[in-house]
């Protein structure tokens, strides 16, 4: 573990928590200060592994089948003079991201139809024959959801509790929303670390919480085999663990599996070694995280854990704005911090000296910050997300918030902290 951090430390991946379970046994977990084990965090793409088993309850249950088309489970999502490949495509296609689309058809198909984003996907040109080819595609993962909803007649949300979150335990998950209700089903998850390494555990012991079985064996082994090549490119930075293949919205790896998402949120699950690690971040790393994991921690797994005392140190901004430009802001002073008062409906609470929490619009956010001559400077973590704003606020009065990385639904900051949590309200 030591080995693990000092590697993580030389190059500058940014964690929120770890959490190592062997044999069993929980042998070492962090978090990095201000997030602590208590707060779900949202898990981006990792999400999607969570659809791949709603996905193989719904066929457990004689509800959903391999080779059942979406235009049969959906008949009303198909758009007028859809091609022949549109009505091939299968839960096949869509858990394995082969349906042929050349690149990631979210963008695309919320632009056909923002209303409709199954018909939208349905009518982003196919570049290649089904079955033939992976391409990363996030509009997959949310018809698959939305074909779990027809037919089982439950939100996604609502049939993981029931069948899975529920009966190990998991009280907390949270779901973030597009304008209709519907939980994006590719991203939008927020659980805790813990919640992350036991769903690695019941997934390491094939689908067995205790003395329940509440996944088939045959669906997680079916889920976490290779079903397709992979290209790196295709993910950003790609790396070695990227090039393994892909199975049903789990990436194979060296050893193992793993489902991902952006910016450091992990499930490793190495059946080999018995071992399962979680972890949730802030970076563009995950291949660093992956190589730190095989050459520091599985050589040593039968070593003494280390114990360490960990926080985080914010760097500098280095995304996009998250506040309209020119928007004002005042700064009050109150005992050991401040009230910020930004624009006309947002007031944050922020610590001197140490971190602090209010949910101003539903949803917390932890701040500290400080006077540097006349500028008032401050980071404020949206704690449940992997993201924080660095707010400056001029002498006039002027406040400019950035993102350390640009959130990938939408950079306005209030959106992030509002409940319920609808982060694209502009589509449904």
């Amino acid at each position: 573990m030591a080995a693990l951090f000092d590697r993580l430390d030389e190059q500058g991946v940014e964690c929120h928590s770890l959490m190592v379970v062997h044999h069993r046994h929980v042998v070492a977990e962090g978090w990095w200060a201000p997030y602590s084990a208590d707060r779900p965090h949202l898990l981006y793409s990792l999400t999607k592994s969570f659809t791949s088993i709603a996905v193989g309850l719904a066929i457990a249950d004689g509800l959903l089948a391999l080779d059942d088309r979406v235009v049969d489970v959906l008949p009303d999502h198909v758009p007028a003079g859809l091609p022949e490949q549109g009505r091939r495509i299968t839960v096949h296609h869509l858990l394995s991201m082969t349906a042929g689309h050349d690149t990631d058809s979210l963008t695309e198909a919320w632009q056909h139809e923002p209303d409709d984003l199954v018909k939208g996907f349905l009518r982003v040109p196919f570049a290649h024959a089904e079955g033939t080819r992976h391409t990363y595609d996030n509009a997959t993962t949310y018809v698959l959801a939305r074909m779990v909803e027809r037919v089982t007649g439950r939100g996604l949300p609502e049939f993981l509790d029931d069948r899975l979150f529920h009966p190990m335990g998991i009280e907390h998950a949270e779901w973030d929303r597009v304008a209709s209700g519907a939980a994006f089903g590719f991203h939008g998850l927020h659980l805790t670390t813990e919640a992350v390494a036991a769903f690695g555990e019941l997934l390491l012991r094939g689908g067995r919480w205790g003395d329940r079985q509440l996944v088939p064996p045959e669906w997680v082994r079916l889920a976490t085999s290779r079903h397709i090549d992979t290209f790196p490119a295709e993910v950003g930075a790609g790396g070695a663990d990227y090039t393994q293949g892909y199975g049903y919205q789990f990436w194979i790896s060296r050893h193992g599996f793993h489902g991902d998402g952006a910016f450091g949120q992990l499930c490793v699950v190495v059946p080999s070694h018995d071992l399962v690690v979680a972890t949730t971040g802030a970076h563009h790393q995950a291949q660093a995280v992956l190589d730190a994991i095989w050459d520091c921690l599985l050589p040593g797994l039968d070593a003494t854990p280390d114990n360490r005392s960990l926080a985080l140190a914010p760097g500098g901004p280095v995304a996009s704005p998250a506040l309209p430009d020119g928007t004002k802001a005042v700064v009050e002073p109150i005992s050991r911090g401040w009230l910020v008062h930004i624009g006309d409906s947002l007031t944050i609470e922020v610590g001197h000296g140490e971190w602090r929490e209010s949910s101003p619009l539903g949803r917390p956010v932890v701040a500290a910050g400080a006077w540097q001559g006349d500028t008032f400077v401050a980071d404020l973590c949206v704690i449940t997300t992997p993201h924080r704003v660095r707010l400056v606020v001029d002498a006039d009065g002027t406040a400019t918030a950035t993102w350390n990385i640009d959130p990938l639904t939408t950079r306005d900051l209030t959106l992030h902290l509002r409940s319920p949590l609808m982060t694209r309200p502009d589509v449904a």
